[in-house]
Parts: structure tokens; C-alpha cells; sequence
């Protein structure tokens, strides 16, 4: 398997600055990339806040936390971006990850794994852009990336056994559970969990209950969070993204339809918790 010490991010948004926060409290060189300052910034203030709040829990050490920040390096270009494993956390396009990947190509050397933390599109697809085909593969964490056990990891139509078996290692030093799942629209979880959040859509849309409602309902009956208030955590915009997708990689079936009252909040520009209001308000 190929050794692994330094870690790429691409992407400085919750989820990749989560990821970016499991890779350092495990000991590797990391790597956060993001296009902006203002991005890069908002990504270390939520490692910083996390960190502080594992020590304030006696979870962590102050000294393990001031390790962990020293290993992650921030970079605000892609050339800069240059590591044994590099894993994109950036928006759910297909254009824009193949661009990304295009650059990652032409300043790493061919044996760098390239990893795709995508919710729902086809790994094969994006393993278009890239040379050696062999060593890119979908490593797929769940929001938040530093508390949620499960790690997808996705095998395209070319992908190497000694890629899939080193980033399931990786995935496992993290204290990830990995899971192998073939190539296939929404992989495992999403395609499972999108109905959590395409039936609750549809229920808002039908008047039946309203979605603070529904929340309260899906909580009491065991969910830890209801389907809106995850929606804003994941980010409103990124969940249709990904049901737009599987809609559209299922051939336009019905019961994977978009929400008109989704794409509307999208549009406004309410996201959720990062936009500071989506179904509910935030500060």
C-alpha cells in the first residue's frame, strides 16, 4: 500500500474543514485549501472551536490540541496543494471538481491518491480529468466529519485495488469505520437517506404539517436531528445539489424530484447555518 503522511484538503467549508480536523488529530501534515482568505479563515475558526470544545470536555488535551493545529498548513491556491493523498470537499459540480482535479494532476506526482469526498456524483465521471485513473476514488465522510463514525469508501470503473485498500487504511487510522461500495448513484448512505429528506420536502409541500413539525416529530421518534435542521447543517444549497443529481442519475424517477420550495431557499441564497439562515435563523 502507498504510505501515506501528508494530507490534502480541498475545500475549507464544514466539511472539509472537518476532514482537515480528523487528518491533523491523527497525527498527519495536512493541508486546507480554499480559494479566498475570508474561506480559509472561517475553516480554522471552526478546527480552532471544535479543538477548544474536546479540551473543555477533558477530551483533549491543551497540548494534543496545539499539536493538531500545528500540523495544518493553510494554502489559498491549488498549486500549493501537493501531498500523498488529496481529497476535494468542494460544491456538488461536476465542471468545477473536474477543473480542480485537472490542477491537482498537473503538480503532484502520478502517484498521489486523489480522492472525491462527493454525496452523489459518479466517481468514474470524475476520474475523467484525471491521468492514471487508477488512483482516484471517492472517500466519503458524513457531516460532521470529526463526529460521525462512517467513512464510503467508492471504487470507480478504474480504480485500483492498492488505492482502495490505502485509503480505507487512511479512513480506518482517523477511528473511521469504512465501508467499500460500488459505483453507484447516491453510493450507500445517500441513496438510502435521501428519502429522509425528499418525503419531508414533499409533506412541507402538501401543507400536511410545517417543517419545524416534522422535525419535532422525526426527533421524538429517535432521530437525533429532524431532516430541516440537518438540511441546514449540511447546507441547504449542497442538498439539492445532491438530489438534483440522483434525480437526474436515476433517469428523472419521481421519487427523487427536487423541492420547489428547496430550490427556492437555494436561490435566496438561504444555506442554512453558513449563510446564517435557512429553514430556521441562526446568529
Amino acid at each position: 500500500m502507498t504510505q501515506i503522511t501528508t494530507v490534502g484538503i480541498a475545500g475549507a467549508g464544514v466539511m472539509g474543514s472537518g476532514i482537515a480536523l480528523c487528518a491533523a488529530k491523527a497525527g498527519y501534515k495536512t493541508l486546507l485549501f480554499d480559494t479566498g482568505t475570508a474561506a480559509l479563515e472561517r475553516g480554522l475558526s471552526y478546527i480552532r472551536a471544535d479543538l477548544d470544545k474536546a479540551v473543555a470536555k477533558g477530551k483533549l488535551t491543551a497540548a494534543e490540541k496545539e499539536q493538531a493545529l500545528l500540523l495544518i498548513q493553510p494554502c489559498t491556491s491549488a498549486e500549493q496543494l501537493q501531498a500523498d493523498l488529496i481529497i476535494e470537499a468542494i460544491v456538488e459540480q461536476l465542471p468545477v471538481k473536474r477543473v480542480l482535479f485537472e490542477t491537482l494532476c498537473a503538480h503532484n506526482a502520478t502517484t498521489t491518491i486523489l480522492a472525491s469526498n462527493t454525496s452523489s456524483i459518479p466517481i468514474t465521471q470524475i476520474a475523467s480529468a484525471v491521468s492514471n485513473p487508477e488512483r482516484f476514488v471517492g472517500i466519503h465522510f458524513f457531516n460532521p466529519a470529526q463526529l460521525m463514525k462512517l467513512v464510503e469508501v467508492i471504487a470507480g470503473a478504474h480504480t485500483s485495488s492498492d488505492t482502495v485498500q490505502t485509503s480505507a487504511a487512511f479512513a480506518a487510522s482517523l477511528g473511521k469505520t469504512v465501508v467499500l461500495a460500488k459505483d453507484a448513484p447516491g453510493f450507500i448512505v445517500n441513496r438510502v437517506a435521501r428519502h429522509y429528506y425528499v418525503e419531508a420536502l414533499k409533506i412541507l409541500e402538501e401543507q400536511v404539517a410545517n417543517f419545524d413539525q416534522i422535525d419535532r416529530l422525526m426527533e421524538a421518534s429517535g432521530f437525533k436531528m429532524g431532516p430541516f435542521r440537518l438540511m441546514d447543517l449540511i447546507g441547504v444549497d449542497t442538498n439539492y445539489s445532491v438530489t438534483e443529481s440522483m434525480f437526474n442519475l436515476f433517469n428523472q424517477d419521481a421519487k427523487f424530484r427536487p423541492s420547489r420550495i428547496q430550490k427556492q431557499k437555494v436561490d435566496a441564497g438561504l444555506h442554512g447555518r453558513k449563510s446564517g439562515k435557512g429553514f430556521y435563523p441562526y446568529e
